[in-house]
């Protein structure tokens, strides 16, 4: 099946346009023509190589949303003309544990990711969103509903999961108070989802041009990291932190900031390791954790709570002639807060 994309042939070179290969629709697949496709973070690294070996060609883009065009002839769960979209993943083994639970990023196996990997055979290539058709798992796909604005739900697929999962997961409600580390694509969806949540909510960036930015997405208080002074003014105030930041950083001052049995929580994937003193953790039963998007159940139920909520992403919207100036902005933290290219441009 003949697709126009864009993509990278060497992780040295710029993205292109180009034609990939879809395989054929199964008796259980959907295949979509894609309306949207966010670019994430992840994309870039990707397909510059910074997260190991990238695969030729390279079609990046796991936030996609778009219409159903065909339906396999064992398919109940949509039909053609259904909104639809598809997230990081598009396949597991659904027979280990993680898979069992509703936890199918972490198969045990091996989890199919939308670009730069394979399908479960091991062989065939999976390409993303920046084309404008994908062929999917109907198991896998996600249905968004009628009125939700296409293009700012397309980065729910992935900034959306990534901070919606934490934040339900420790308990984010009325009464809690939550602090956002970054205020970059992940962290405006968190802002604004742990808001939606009924938190109180802190935004701590080393930005102080961005604090009109954070109260307007929703948070009440914004505290610039750079001064030391500032982590003890808030000294044992936070539930929860959800820390979006990708480059290293010393998380010890963050967990001062943690009440007794806080939790900080890495959701940003820095290339190079941070640090931790060990007496932040002990002093407070403290934790460090981490947390890798969502399940398809935990996705579907994200975006019906998005929707019921209506909290979307700010994006800026992009013919796919500007991915790659795209790219070196969202490096430049140049982007308020999410670039979604028009598939219709590819």
């Amino acid at each position: 099946m003949k697709t126009k994309a864009y993509g990278t042939y060497n992780p040295k070179e710029k993205l292109q346009s180009l034609t990939i290969d879809r395989r054929e629709p199964r008796p259980d697949d959907v295949v979509i023509e894609i309306a949207y496709s966010g670019i994430c973070h992840s994309d870039i690294h990707t397909a510059r190589g910074e997260w190991g070996p990238t695969h030729s060609p390279c079609v990046p883009g796991h936030e996609i949303v778009g219409r159903v065009v065909k339906v396999g002839k064992k398919v109940k769960k949509f039909k053609v003309g259904d909104l639809a979209g598809v997230g990081c993943f598009v396949d597991s083994c659904g027979k280990c544990s993680p898979c069992k639970t509703h936890e199918e990023q972490f198969c045990e196996k091996h989890t199919a990711f939308t670009y730069n990997g394979t399908e479960m055979d091991g062989k065939t290539p999976t390409y993303g969103g920046y084309s404008t058709h994908i062929v999917t798992k109907d198991k896998y796909t996600l249905k968004i509903k009628k009125g939700m604005p296409l293009d700012r739900t397309a980065p729910l697929l992935c900034a959306g999961i990534t901070t919606y999962s934490p934040l339900k997961r420790y308990g984010t409600k009325k009464g809690k108070k939550v602090a956002v580390v970054g205020l970059g694509g992940l962290g405006h969806m968190a802002v604004k989802i742990a808001k939606a949540m009924g938190a109180e909510v802190t935004v701590m960036s080393t930005s102080p041009s961005k604090e009109k930015d954070a109260k307007k997405l929703g948070a009440k208080d914004f505290m610039i990291t750079k001064d030391p002074k500032n982590f003890a003014k808030v000294a044992g105030k936070f539930d929860l932190i959800i820390d979006t930041v990708s480059a290293p950083h010393d998380f010890t001052p963050y967990l001062g900031s943690l009440k007794v049995g806080g939790t900080h929580v890495l959701v940003g994937a820095a290339a190079e390791p941070s640090s931790v003193g060990a007496f932040g953790l002990i002093g407070g039963r403290k934790s460090l954790a981490g947390s890798l998007i969502g399940g398809i159940k935990e996705t579907q139920e994200m975006l019906d709570f998005c929707a019921k909520k209506k909290v979307y992403a700010d994006i800026e919207l992009i013919p796919a002639e500007k991915i790659n100036e795209a790219y070196d902005r969202t490096v430049k933290s140049d982007v308020k807060y999410r670039f979604v290219i028009d598939a219709k441009t590819f």
